[in-house]
């Protein structure tokens, strides 16, 4: 994963972190609309660890 969508899925969760609904869905779709392939576990702490 490079800096630009690292970055951006970091945005997408910070902004969907607060409202009652799952920001961890809206990171799985927009990893899979942007084709990133990390594993499951390493994603979700790297994208977590910003908010």
């Amino acid at each position: 994963m490079g800096l630009f969508h690292a970055v951006f899925l970091g945005i997408i969760q910070g902004l969907t972190e607060f409202l009652p609904i799952s920001s961890s869905g809206h990171l799985v779709l927009f990893q899979y609309l942007f084709g990133i392939k990390e594993p499951e576990i390493f994603f979700d702490v790297a994208v977590h660890m910003g908010t």
